[in-house]
């Protein structure tokens, strides 16, 4: 892969010269540290004095935030140190980190560098030449165990069939974006949802950058089935119906059944062909009812849960405490 790294810098900076803002969500990536930090001291050293790193660690539970904190002061470039007061999701720190972001120009970035820094690069000079106002890595490969690449492309399989079926299918994890798609996010306040399909929704001109997902040296990814499960449950509650559409066509076509099998059973009462009701139909038809009328029930609840949790307008993060750093000189 080839990636132009030649950022333009034709532009006037803002008062305080930061231009460019790195989010990176911190969680669990304690042996990354010393990587994660070289990688961004390259990648900064490439993309000019305007640039920020914004490192939000996610109530991380094991050492990342020391480590940032005592190596932070030290680094040659600008950056923030952030830390929730629990742990909220990747996405809610995102969201605190662009809430937090001083420049003009917008990326994310993974902390476990299995996507390559060269892609913030590339983001920034699309986004600096006006070709684009967001950005999205978009994988061609991923070199994951066999079972990790199936669950991951079952994922975003079903992603694309019933949330957004703009997102490539490899699915995407990085992005960057301009001044005014990072304003428009930010003016979204919605709990449990989506922040790559928030990222699809709001529209504005879109690209894609192919890469190779690299293997992970260090540590274990914190992105567990259940987190995929929860990420995917939230996504459709928040921009699909189709739950509730599969639960109108079942009543449509069991109303339909109901009403022929009832004629049926007419028919064979009228001529005398049932002598012994059937207590096993019964039961089962009883059960199956019951068991449908919870389902639906329960579908509905959930929509209904984040209506409520709508309406009570809490933060979607707690930041517990913010530090910002100036370069070493």
């Amino acid at each position: 892969m080839h990636l132009d790294s030649d950022i333009m810098e034709n532009h006037t900076p803002p008062a305080d010269g930061i231009v460019r803002s790195l989010i990176i969500p911190v969680y669990l990536n304690e042996p990354n540290i010393p990587s994660l930090l070289d990688a961004v001291a390259t990648l900064s050293s490439r993309t000019g004095e305007g640039s920020e790193i914004i490192f939000v660690v996610d109530g991380s539970p094991d050492n990342s935030y020391g480590l940032l904190a005592d190596n932070l002061p030290t680094m040659p470039f600008h950056s923030q140190l952030i830390t929730l007061s629990r742990n909220f999701g990747s996405f809610s720190a995102i969201r605190c980190g662009l809430e937090a972001a001083r420049g003009q120009y917008f990326a994310v970035m993974a902390a476990d560098l299995q996507e390559p820094p060269e892609l913030v690069e590339e983001f920034y000079r699309l986004l600096e030449n006006d070709e684009a106002d967001i950005v999205f890595g978009q994988r061609k490969a991923r070199s994951d165990h066999l079972i990790t690449r199936w669950v991951s492309n079952l994922f975003w399989f079903i992603f694309r069939k019933l949330v957004i079926s703009d997102i490539p299918t490899g699915g995407v994890d990085v992005f960057g974006c301009n001044a005014k798609v990072r304003e428009t996010i930010l003016r979204i306040q919605e709990q449990g949802s989506s922040l790559m399909a928030q990222l699809f929704w709001v529209g504005f001109r879109r690209t894609f950058i192919p890469y190779d997902r690299r293997q992970r040296i260090e540590g274990k990814s914190a992105w567990s089935f259940s987190r995929r499960f929860q990420y995917m449950l939230d996504s459709i509650l928040s921009f699909s119906d189709f739950p509730i559409r599969v639960l109108l066509w079942v009543g449509i076509i069991g109303c339909i059944a109901s009403a022929g099998i009832g004629a049926l059973v007419f028919w064979a009462w009228f001529f005398k062909l049932i002598s012994v009701p059937g207590y096993t139909p019964i039961m089962l038809g009883v059960f199956f009812v019951g068991f449908l009328m919870l389902l639906s029930q329960g579908i509905i609840g959930a929509y209904l849960w984040r209506v409520a949790e709508n309406t009570k307008h809490r933060p979607q993060a707690v930041i517990a405490n913010q530090t910002v750093f100036t370069p070493k000189e």
